[in-house]
């Protein structure tokens, strides 16, 4: 059965010392020899690793000798006795298969090829995690315990075994994170069991499916009522202190959970002055920055406590700031209290989601899709750039196109041609000034004439200050989101700068613009940052003073608004609980409808703003506390989360500091110019189509066909499916942007209505254009 003799030279000086004759293995462990195959497998063409020696004899390789080959089938019982002594090192297999032993490898030879697939083991993981050390792992398969396995297992196989154990992301991060040889065998033992355990719960659910009993059913019709709240109660509860816990416990969780802070610190502080300022505008008064400030802290904290899901970011929103215009409309025209016909719309409206949660309304959202969640996200990000370049137009005609710009003369040519001012007068109009009395000297001198600038100044500088600010903010902030990906520094101050990409920005700016720049007049922008610090905010308000046909009235307004915060807090939601997040908690659709209506009541009784879920601030909250892997196919450089830190502290912190932000009101807040603040939205709006297969099938219509990513649906659909659909998507966005943005105000109440009606669309009338299985690929679930 030996090909050729043993590998040491009788007599020859490196031959092994002859110790006492060894004994053989055990032939209970062994297998009945395998019949031999009618024709044997010539021996492989491949180099084969040489096995490590342990005694001093030189190998023979050395020594010149042709290397020895086993037969597939060979009894350990047939070889000489110098292949069992612990020198007989050498030794390969032809045809690459194993000895038949069922047992532990007892003896020196079986010892030898486990030391040799240990090392092939080790080898294969050296290049699944590159950064890994060998050394744990060439003791890791001799230290597991005797597993019930086949006798015939060989390195491939063990190593298939380790790479399915390694497959999934968050457990390969973990092991990355190991410090000791003890904790690497720890997580891989508690892993093994761990999906044991999960195999072993599918597979009773898979029979309790099958085997579904008929009282069951009959059970869940009588106790319909409330049910999606108490199954988010059951799922969520067991949960609540590890929502604190996961905040502080981790490798770099604590600083995720800073960087987050102040991230969701900027990102909410700044929209929520500018919706105040919005408010204030729109209200003459009634709802201004302070009033929306302290919404926005009571409304965060609460949903920070009581929440099902904190990962959702609770903000006030345009769409709100126009229902809130409307209704002031309405209290104008028809003579009626403002703060009175805004408590009561905002009552109607929390008592329609209170039913709405405890019917289970929430379980229609099944039927969006993402389709619909990508048409919204992508509507929000045209919001945010609508609002930003509304203030660069606005800007430039009260700046760069204004009058005295315009007649092509400056401010110094048109006085010089009425009068000469003294130097006093020049240096009170290079400081912009609106109104002064200059002292006037010639043969046309009125000693009771005043010379009073109205828009007169022509302040070019002004607009091209606030789009180097505004587009600076953006670029500065992209550039940091995106600097993980560039190679330089090190792994963890790249991450740190992505981190804090939005706080680096908005303060560089800021001291750009305020500081720097501070010649430049960019006061007036600001000149609507009214803050009245005079009043008491918590007044109720007084409803005894509507009238009866007016609270049917607020009925009607209370049940339109409930449409828009039950498809906007939903959908938040719905991308937040994406599969592709990993978020391991469970949803809770119905306990977070409730509490969304528990706290907008008691907003309402104060005349504080209405908020709810605030895309896109919510998914890049669950971006920030993730831990990602970038992947590359085809050439095309993609990430993917691999966990995310499910935790209350983040949003319980950063609206901590809003709440002490009051005492920063109206400076140093009032120093951030509104540039930087439109900057913030086209930052907003850039992040969000990360991963919006919406916006890259709208790219796919500029690119040419070789240069596609290699997506799934890509493989899956032809290019002319793909790009129908693309246009039915586009088409449903249009029709949302002109009613979100019409000039009429009562025309924009439509709203939610067509953001509800997109699910029937997209159920009822695109399956009409495009086939079924063309859908499952372009509009499956978060592939």
């Amino acid at each position: 059965m030996i090909s050729h003799n043993s590998p040491y030279p009788a007599g020859g000086p490196s031959s092994p010392p002859a110790p006492g004759p060894s004994p053989p293995c055990p032939s209970r462990a062994l297998a009945p020899p395998r019949p031999a195959p009618p024709a044997l497998a010539p021996p492989s063409p491949w180099p084969v690793a040489p096995l490590p020696r342990p005694g001093p004899p030189a190998p023979w390789w050395v020594l010149g000798l042709p290397r020895p080959m086993i037969r597939p089938g060979t009894n350990i019982d047939s070889l000489p006795p110098q292949l069992r002594r612990s020198g007989g090192g050498g030794v390969a297999l032809a045809g690459g298969e194993g000895l038949k032993s069922a047992g532990t490898p007892s003896c020196p030879l079986a010892r030898s090829l486990a030391s040799f697939n240990t090392l092939s083991l080790s080898l294969s993981i050296r290049r699944l995690i590159p950064s890994l050390s060998l050394s744990p792992l060439r003791r890791l398969t001799p230290s597991l315990p005797s597993l019930p396995y086949k006798g015939t297992k060989n390195s491939l196989e063990t190593g298939r075994t380790f790479a399915t154990i390694f497959a999934d992301m968050d457990f390969r991060q973990r092991l990355l994170e190991a410090t000791t040889e003890e904790d690497f065998k720890r997580l891989i033992i508690k892993h093994s069991q761990e999906l044991a355990e999960e195999q072993q719960i599918s597979n009773d659910k898979r029979i309790e499916m099958n085997h579904e009993k008929s009282d069951d059913f009959e059970y869940q019709k009588r106790c319909s009522f409330a049910r999606g709240l108490r199954e988010d109660l059951e799922r969520r509860l067991p949960h609540y202190l590890s929502d604190y816990r996961d905040g502080v416990v981790g490798h770099k969780t604590v600083q995720k959970v800073v960087s987050t802070t102040f991230f969701l610190y900027f990102a909410c502080i700044l929209p929520a002055i500018a919706f105040g300022v919005l408010n204030d505008h729109n209200t003459h008064g009634k709802i201004d920055v302070k009033k929306v400030i302290i919404g926005q802290v009571i409304g965060g904290l609460f949903w920070g406590l009581f929440s099902g899901q904190p990962l959702l970011v609770q903000l006030t929103t345009a769409p709100l700031a126009i229902y809130i215009k409307i209704i002031y409309y309405i209290c104008d025209d028809f003579k009626l209290d403002f703060n009175a016909m805004y408590c009561a719309v905002g009552l109607w409206n929390s008592l329609f989601l209170v039913i709405y949660s405890l019917f289970d309304v929430s379980r229609l959202m099944r039927w969006s899709t993402r389709s619909t969640e990508e048409i919204f996200a992508l509507f929000i990000s045209i919001a945010f750039c609508n609002d930003a370049f509304n203030d660069v137009r606005k800007n430039f005609k009260s700046n760069y196109y204004s009058p005295a710009c315009q007649g092509g003369l400056n401010s110094t040519d048109s006085l010089n041609q009425t009068s000469s001012l003294n130097a006093t007068a020049y240096s009170v109009l290079g400081n912009h000034s609106d109104a002064y009395t200059p002292t006037v000297s010639g043969p046309y001198h009125d000693p009771n004439a005043t010379l009073t600038l109205v828009d007169e100044v022509c302040k070019r500088e002004n607009s091209i200050l606030y789009l180097l600010l505004m587009f600076g903010t953006l670029w500065l902030g992209v550039m940091l989101y995106n600097f993980n990906k560039t190679p330089y520094l090190n792994a963890n101050k790249r991450e740190a700068l992505a981190d804090y990409a939005l706080p680096v920005a908005v303060i560089v700016l800021s001291f750009i613009g305020s500081y720097i720049f501070r010649d430049v007049d960019l006061k007036n922008e600001m000149e609507h940052f009214r803050y009245d610090d005079s009043y008491d905010v918590f007044k109720l308000a007084p409803l005894y003073s509507l009238p009866v046909p007016a609270v049917f009235a607020c009925m009607g307004l209370g049940f339109s608004l409930s449409m828009l915060f039950f498809m906007d807090q939903n959908i938040g939601s719905a991308m937040v609980n994406n599969p592709c997040n990993k978020l391991r908690k469970g949803p809770a659709y119905h306990l977070d409808l409730l509490v969304v209506a528990l706290m907008n009541g008691f907003l309402s009784i104060f005349g504080l703003p209405w908020m709810h879920a605030c895309l896109p601030h919510s998914p890049l909250h669950v971006r920030s506390l993730a831990d990602v892997e970038e992947r590359v196919e085809q050439g095309h450089v993609y990430e993917i989360i691999v966990k995310v830190r499910e935790t209350r502290l983040t949003g319980l912190f950063s609206n901590i500091l809003i709440g002490l932000s009051i005492f920063l009101l109206p400076y140093p807040l009032a120093y951030i110019p509104t540039a930087v603040l439109d900057g913030l939205f086209l930052y907003m709006a850039v992040t969000a189509l990360n991963g919006n297969q919406m916006f890259e099938r709208i790219t796919l219509l500029f690119m040419e066909q070789a240069a596609y990513p290699p997506n799934h649906y890509i493989r899956r659909v032809p290019q002319r499916k793909i790009h129908k659909f693309t246009l039915l998507q586009v088409i449903q966005l249009l029709v949302m942007c002109s009613l979100g943005f019409a000039p009429w105000p009562y025309m924009k109440m439509m709203f939610p209505v067509a953001l509800l009606l997109l699910m029937p669309i997209r159920h009822r009338l695109v399956p009409m254009v495009i086939e079924d299985k063309y859908l499952a690929a372009l509009d499956g679930e978060h592939q």
